[in-house]
């Protein structure tokens, strides 16, 4: 257990400022309006995962390998961010920006679900 936490540890940290570099290049790029940073940080982390779970397999709860820790555990769970998008999607509906919370809802689930499936393709399928 202890190595594993390692692993965690040290992916999340690598993976946490993945996120804040790419998140800041791409709001740089196309603006604040639109949370499209971590919108980029989701999909893309969604493909990464399904791409890993294509190579590595889904491990069992608990039996998580050396990899997956440092990977999927720790850099990808330090990259992407559930609370930063449901923040985000609330101050746009207290905006009164309703159709862009709805957006990036869909967006976000929509796409991620379709980007993790892509990775798993990509990778030749889920082991």
């Amino acid at each position: 257990m202890g190595i594993s936490l390692l692993l965690v540890a040290a992916g999340g940290s690598l993976g946490g400022m993945a996120r804040l570099a790419m998140g800041n290049a791409v709001s740089r790029r196309l603006g604040t309006t639109f949370p499209w940073g971590t919108l980029v940080v989701n999909l893309s982390g969604a493909l990464l995962i399904g791409l890993l779970a294509g190579l590595l397999g889904l491990p069992q709860p608990g039996e998580e390998s050396r990899p997956w820790s440092l990977a999927a555990l720790g850099l990808l769970g330090g990259y992407t961010t559930v609370s930063s998008f449901s923040l985000q999607t609330l101050a746009l509906w207290q905006q009164g920006r309703v159709r862009a919370a709805l957006g990036n809802v869909v967006a976000t689930l929509g796409a991620g679900l379709a980007a993790v499936a892509a990775g798993a393709w990509l990778a030749g399928g889920l082991a």
